[in-house]
């Protein structure tokens, strides 16, 4: 990652010192898990909690000869302890510590992405409630269809991040498991007593069984919810690039002054940090798959997954915290155009209440298909030449037959699209 996208605060959290810091947390653990069940004196464990420390640079001095980290951690563990430290990963392997301060990290990490999504739910609320009824043009196939107000795209936007947020804290329950059991799961040189009494100090549950590692499906569930949450994040991202369009112009991301849209062209605004918040769900969507793959591992375990999740752990978890925050930020500062809503809205030219018409003339007793045909062939004269929906309704001798003009004049009120705001409004933000 390059620097500069990385906010420190979760950055920090897959940095070598706390890496590291999570390993001897978990030894310690289990030191005083073992001390309880009398297999660690309890003088060895006061030398151990008061001298156990180690240094990153001696144990990357030490993994260049021994070539294995677990290793390297231990013997620069035991050069500060002394002789007390034949009781550290008494009966252990090393993926037990690997992967039980693995779901520290992760969850560590993933606390932090939770305090993000509730940031932004947060100013998506402020910002539904302020345009609550901010009358806007509804589009499917890109193409006009009928009245909604902005209020009501960004309570969309909330709920799903509510889903997500849900998603996020199962994954969380789902990945906060370590696991003691040695070389196979078998507990052969130590007892699922220690694992669980070491566990509960650590603020994880034991895994009810393992093998040399904790099963990957729980990573993947972990890494699938990121890049979910990616996924919404993005679906956002790509609305407010379309909103930005000259064309459209409805909404647009903030622009400092000062900022620069293009090295050639001085009257640019483009929507940077959306475009960049696409880009990078690209990248999310797929460690999701890497992490999908590691599942399938040989026998009670091989290593094909490590280097894997090297990369995609600091990554995935970096980025969405990062795309969360840009995106709070813009949603923060959107710049909405409500008079430019409202004119994309008139330029079909009244062709959004075709539905009502539509609707008025089968209540009043013709066949749906016959009704169909004589409000369309109006519409098409709307998309032709351009006159005005209404005026063809009002002129139109059939349609004149079933309704009358105080009818038709009736359907051509946009209260009538927008008359349960309130209540979805109540539905979404109880």
């Amino acid at each position: 990652m390059i620097d500069r996208y990385t906010r420190p605060e979760i950055g920090g959290i897959w940095e070598d010192e706390n890496r590291y810091a999570k390993w001897l947390q978990v030894e310690i653990a289990a030191c005083e898990a073992m001390c309880e069940e009398g297999i660690v004196p309890e003088e060895a464990l006061r030398v151990i909690k008061e001298r156990a420390g180690f240094s990153v640079e001696r144990i990357m001095e030490i993994e260049e000869e021994t070539r294995h980290d677990v290793i390297a951690f231990l013997t620069c563990v035991a050069e500060f302890v002394g002789p007390e430290s034949r009781y550290i990963h008494l009966g252990l392997t090393s993926s037990d510590i690997l992967d039980t301060s693995f779901a520290l990290l992760l969850k560590e990490a993933m606390n932090l992405i939770i305090k993000g999504v509730d940031g932004f739910m947060e100013t998506l609320k402020e910002r539904a409630l302020e345009h609550k009824n901010t009358v806007m043009i509804g589009r499917s196939h890109g193409i006009h269809a009928e009245p909604i107000t902005f209020g009501l795209k960004l309570a969309v936007w909330y709920s799903e991040m509510k889903r997500n947020r849900s998603r996020l804290e199962n994954a969380l329950d789902q990945i906060s498991y370590g696991k003691l059991s040695g070389a196979v799961g078998t507990f052969a040189n130590t007892s699922p007593r220690v694992e669980e009494l070491a566990c509960r100090k650590l603020g994880l549950t034991p895994a009810a069984i393992s093998t040399q590692i904790i099963q990957r499906d729980r990573h993947a569930q972990y890494f699938t919810a990121l890049a979910v949450l990616a996924g919404t994040l993005e679906k956002i991202a790509v609305e407010i690039r379309h909103l930005q369009r000259t064309e459209v112009l409805e909404a647009e991301e903030p622009f400092k002054k000062g900022q620069k849209g293009s090295s050639a062209m001085p009257h640019k605004k483009n929507p940077i940090g959306s475009e960049n918040i696409s880009g990078l769900a690209r990248l999310v969507r797929s460690n999701s798959l890497a992490a999908m793959e590691n599942m399938a591992l040989w026998h009670e375990r091989d290593i094909s997954h490590s280097s894997v999740e090297r990369v995609i752990a600091p990554d995935s978890t970096v980025l969405v915290d990062f795309m969360l925050h840009r995106l709070d930020r813009i949603v923060d500062g959107l710049v909405v155009h409500s008079d430019n809503m409202m004119e994309n809205l008139e330029k079909t030219r009244g062709l959004i209440f075709s539905q009502q018409i539509l609707i008025k003339l089968a209540e009043k007793g013709l066949e749906r298909q016959d009704a169909y045909v004589m409000v369309q062939r109006n519409a098409m004269k709307v998309w032709a030449e351009g006159q005005e929906f209404k005026d063809l309704i009002m002129a139109d001798g059939d349609i004149r037959k079933v309704l009358n003009a105080e009818e038709i004049e009736e359907v051509f009120n946009l209260s009538y699209h927008l008359k349960y705001v309130d209540e979805i409004f109540d539905r979404v933000f109880v």
